[in-house]
């Protein structure tokens, strides 16, 4: 086993050790809650990146995928249709940036951007309708924590991961998923070619338009999944802003988790538990306001760690960002 696999196993434990003892088992289950719409989002722009885009719009799909799975299912008064309605619209917003940056070779940076100020008044301007709506009782039900036989018997363990609604577990099997589909499969292989050097997959026959234009969409989705995940399941009632700039806070997960999909679980659920810890530190003469933007502070180190730290295992897709135009090989 590698020490930095050792390392982080090391440091989870200690957390959750820290966790149990000072705040309670109810604080570690509200983690994963909060960390979930970030994993999803995270994954998202992970399976992008890999691809060698940047798309810095993952704010704005998260928040088209929240009014549109929270109007999907407020509507319909079916959970799955908000599921659909959630995937559909952020894979729409992603075929947007797809086209631009793809298709066009417009900026990556500036497309994303734009993407984001798009997402942000769309939604405010879907969601004038749904402002103080509360989601159907039986949407809300279907969504209630689901106990896993057997793995919710585990002492401390078994209650924080075991005992939580589909989503939740939707989360761990779509990390573990892109983790093997990544490292283990000859498509992933091929991605991961497609973002490192797209000339060279170019060459070698892979189709770099369509590799890129799947994985974009698939990470729309995802973070779709993130944005509904807030507006349906979390906080079902429908709140404009309701992402409250977590899209930003997945994009610098990407580079914490170090482009890999199991360390995102991890780095979801940390800064998950920063979003939330303010509430169950109400009792200490502390600012509210410094415990707000304590998350926020946490990325900054991370992004200025993370840049400091340069090794070829821990770098970005060498692709990332760079238009590729096939004349141009």
């Amino acid at each position: 086993m590698k020490k930095s696999s050792v390392l982080w196993t090391i440091v989870i434990c200690l957390l959750l050790i820290f966790a149990k003892i000072f705040m309670g088992t109810s604080f570690l289950v509200a983690v994963v809650i909060a960390g979930t719409p970030l994993l999803f989002a995270t994954l998202g722009e992970l399976i992008t990146e890999r691809a060698g885009n940047l798309n810095l719009g993952v704010e704005g799909m998260m928040l088209i995928g929240a009014v549109a799975g929270f109007g999907a299912g407020f509507i319909t008064k079916n959970p799955i249709m908000a599921i659909i309605g959630a995937v559909i619209a952020g894979a729409l917003a992603a075929l947007i940036y797809g086209f631009l940056t793809i298709t066009l070779r417009a900026n990556q940076v500036v497309s994303g951007l734009a993407l984001t100020i798009f997402g942000t008044g769309l939604s405010s301007y879907l969601g004038t309708n749904f402002i103080g709506q509360k989601m159907p009782e039986n949407v809300i039900a279907f969504y209630d924590p689901i106990q896993i036989p057997l793995l919710s018997k585990i002492p401390v363990i078994g209650q924080v991961f075991f005992v939580q609604d589909i989503f939740v577990y939707f989360g761990y099997i779509m990390a573990i998923v892109l983790g093997i589909y990544l490292f283990h499969t000859k498509t992933g292989l091929n991605l991961r070619a497609v973002g490192e050097n797209p000339s060279a997959a170019d060459a070698s026959g892979i189709n770099i338009n369509l590799y890129k234009y799947v994985h974009i969409l698939i990470g729309g989705a995802l973070c779709g999944l993130g944005g509904a995940y807030l507006a349906v399941v979390e906080v079902p009632q429908w709140q404009e802003n309701i992402t409250a700039g977590r899209g930003w806070i997945a994009i610098a997960l990407v580079i914490f988790c170090k482009w890999n999909p199991y360390k995102a679980t991890i780095g979801a659920y940390l800064f998950g538990g920063l979003s939330i810890i303010g509430f169950r530190l109400q009792h200490l003469n502390i600012s509210q306001n410094l415990l707000d933007m304590l998350p926020y502070l946490i990325t900054i180190i991370v992004l200025v760690i993370s840049s400091m730290k340069k090794s070829k295992e821990n770098s970005p897709p060498k692709g990332l960002s760079v238009p590729y135009f096939r004349e141009e090989r």
